[in-house]
């Protein structure tokens, strides 16, 4: 009886949002033994809900999210781009974008004028639909991890300049049938674009960086904001005579510099897309899909075969093209295949253009919904078989260089910066999958010890919650020893740790704190001479993912330090999760050295030099270096190579010239030194040589300076 209370198609929003969320949990879990990928059992189960299939759901009723999800897979698209790959290789996104535009734009307009006996009109916009595609199975290329894999990267650059291309061809078409293609019409579309695109691409990272700097703390409304930004960029992009799918790609591309990929932002960005909107999109897709039209007559069956063909083997030659040219492997030509051949949003948007507009008919309109299935279908498993073989090679040689011992210690000082310190150990951090960040916590033997533990870890808590949403592990470490440093090495030593991230603590006259005053007093010093890690000493003013550039700061000789390749590894992974160029301010050695071993990273970091000797270099440097520049001091432990006596008055330097920029000061692992008990570094015979051997070469400078000045008058 209750059962026949109930209406089909389904009205009521709860049940309909019920019916969805149960398809988006068992879909992709049934079909994963039959080893289908998830995004077809969306598109299947749409198909069986819609009015083509049960009609368990009305048309319509979930379009909302639908629209939302594709809008959302464009803005993931941009999001997720590896700008630096990206502007490596624009000309080869050109490349495949004109190879994917112009080769089913042509062959298209030739099957549809000569073979299908189409109008002209009608036959350019049939082909245009061939020349556009939607990244419908580039979740599946994000989930295996290969998005920023050089092939992905021109496809989505691809994709953006033939879905531009064939959507301004749309309007175009659009004002000619309704007898609107004038010069007014030109000068309109052309000007609100370019206006819209500079508004986007240049007022969003404004707008962003000003108030990621306003507002640090709160997650959520920066969640919010992104997607504010994400919606208004697609209705702007309505405004100006285009589809809204333009618009969150370019949201995508402007914020992509200010959402890092392990950033806490970006986790939530991405499970809310992968968890609600995308999958209602796929959903929506499928209750498009009506199998019948294939029981129409032959004339349906024969436009739809020859679309569905047409549309599968030009994209399928723009992509062996591409590989040819480029030299990619065939996994790589599939996976570009893959991402390229599915149809669906843009093509969707297409047909019911024309179709309303009576340009084309019935048949085709049936005939293209064949297409979508099709093609997405075999751009699924295309993509899937094809980013498998990818992700295990990719996986293989990631393994050559990431040191399988890479463990991250931060102690915990002031809890109110240790959410920074994580974030910056994440971003940094090869193996945080792996090996958990540890966060230590040294107490002293006191009567009230027992109490003070237990306030320690109820204060952890926040940090551990905060480094749980970037799916980081976290372990609280309790020490009891007589200070922070004793009991910091012990540490170090028991847990294998590889690299120590501290807080730069501004406060003055602190002897008893661990972490580093103003001036570097004694405590510093005590840390370096027993602790051999790499070491990261953090001043973060602002938030690390709003720097524009990385303004990296060399001593001499600093390519031959140990820690060389490790910190280099660290710095050049920050710049990538941050989007930001990399000027390396050294001598002309040191820097070959650098990009000797960027090159041997295997990732592509934009990188220019300037010339940087002495200290006295500092007062130039900073008048080219902004506020929202991320300054990376390389120092040097006392009596080691790259050492010099100058290094000692950098830390006052960086504050008197740099107090409103965050900056790092690493000092690079070293091999701990063979010296008697209650030897220091300082106290080694080396160093009061090379500090007046440093002497005399400033005296030698001084001389030159007072002999070329007597020439020159």
């Amino acid at each position: 009886m209750f059962l026949l209370k109930i209406k089909f198609p389904l009205q009521d929003p709860i049940p309909i949002f019920t019916i969805v969320l149960f398809i988006i949990l068992l879909a992709p879990i049934l079909l994963r033994k039959l080893r289908i990928p998830s995004i077809i059992g969306l598109i299947i189960a749409g198909m069986a809900i819609g009015d083509h299939g049960f009609n368990l759901v009305a048309r319509g009723s979930i379009d909302l999210f639908g629209k939302a999800g594709l809008l959302y897979i464009m803005f993931l698209a941009g999001l997720e781009l590896d700008m630096a790959e990206f502007k490596r290789n624009t000309y080869k996104s050109l490349v495949f974008g004109f190879f994917t535009f112009a080769i089913p734009l042509s062959l298209g307009f030739a099957l549809c004028y000569y073979l299908l006996k189409f109008d002209p009109l009608a036959s350019l916009l049939v082909s245009s639909m061939f020349a556009t595609h939607t990244l419908v199975a580039y979740p599946l290329a994000s989930r295996m991890g290969i998005t920023r894999n050089e092939a992905v990267t021109i496809t989505v650059g691809g994709t953006i300049i033939t879905d531009t291309a064939v959507l301004l061809i749309l309007a175009v078409i659009a004002g000619a049938s309704q007898g609107t293609l004038n010069q007014e019409f030109w000068v309109r579309l052309s000007l609100s674009f370019l206006a819209f695109a500079f508004f986007i691409l240049f007022g969003y990272p404004f707008i962003g960086r000003w108030f990621f700097k306003k507002i640090k703390d709160d997650k959520t409304t920066h969640f919010i904001f992104v997607l504010a930004l994400v919606f208004l960029a697609a209705y702007l992009a309505q405004l100006a005579g285009v589809e809204g799918i333009i618009g969150a790609f370019l949201a995508g591309l402007a914020l992509n510099q200010l959402i890092p990929q392990t950033s806490t932002l970006m986790n939530r960005v991405e499970f809310v897309g992968n968890a609600i909107f995308i999958p209602f999109f796929l959903i929506s897709v499928g209750m498009i899909v009506d199998l019948r039209v294939l029981l129409k007559g032959p004339d349906a069956l024969y436009i739809a075969a020859a679309l569905t063909v047409m549309a599968l083997v030009t994209k399928w030659l723009a992509a062996f093209f591409t590989q040819k040219i480029f030299r990619y492997s065939a996994d790589q030509r599939q996976l570009i295949f893959g991402l390229s051949t599915s149809h669906a949003a843009a093509t969707i948007a297409v047909i019911l253009i024309g179709y309303n507009a009576h340009i084309i008919n019935e048949n085709v309109l049936n005939g293209t919904i064949v297409l979508i299935l099709v093609t997405c279908l075999v751009g699924s498993f295309v993509t899937a078989n094809a980013g498998r073989r990818i992700a295990m090679h990719e996986t293989h040689k990631e393994t050559e260089v990431v040191n399988l011992l890479e463990r991250f210690l931060i102690p915990v000082n002031n809890l109110q910066h240790t959410e920074a310190l994580i974030d910056l150990s994440v971003m940094i951090h090869d193996e945080r999958e792996r090996n958990p960040v540890y966060l230590l916590h040294v107490a002293q033997d006191e009567e009230d010890l027992k109490e003070k533990l237990e306030q320690t870890q109820k204060n952890m808590e926040l940090a551990i919650k905060h480094a749980s949403i970037t799916e980081t592990r976290i372990q609280l470490v309790n020490r009891i020893d007589l200070n922070m440093v004793n009991g910091l090495s012990r540490a170090i030593k028991e847990l294998a740790i590889s690299d120590l991230v501290i807080e730069w603590d501004d406060r003055s006259g602190s002897t008893t704190d661990f972490i580093f005053n103003r001036l570097f007093g004694t405590a510093t010093n005590n840390i370096l001479d027993s602790i051999w890690e790499t070491v990261y000493i953090c001043r973060l003013q602002q938030p690390i993912n709003t720097a524009q550039k990385i303004v990296l700061v060399l001593t001499r000789n600093a390519e031959y330090e140990i820690g060389f390749g490790h910190w280099v590894r660290k710095v050049a992974r920050l710049a990538r999760q941050v989007n930001a160029r990399i000027l390396v301010c050294s001598t002309p050695e040191t820097y070959t050295s650098f990009q000797q071993e960027i090159k041997n990273t295997r990732t592509y970091v934009e990188t220019s030099f300037r010339p940087f000797e002495e200290v006295e270099d500092f007062l130039v440097l900073s008048r080219e270096i902004k506020k929202d520049d991320l300054i990376i001091m390389v120092n040097a432990r006392k009596g080691t190579i790259s050492y010099h006596s100058y290094m000692d008055s950098i830390p006052a330097k960086l504050i008197r010239h740099f107090e409103f920029n965050s900056f790092l000061v690493i000092y690079p692992e070293q091999k701990q030194s063979d010296t008697e008990s209650g030897m220091q570094s300082q106290d080694l015979a080396l160093a009061p040589i090379q500090e007046q051997i440093d002497n005399l070469n400033k005296i030698g400078k001084a001389v030159k300076k007072i002999f070329k000045g007597g020439a020159r008058e």
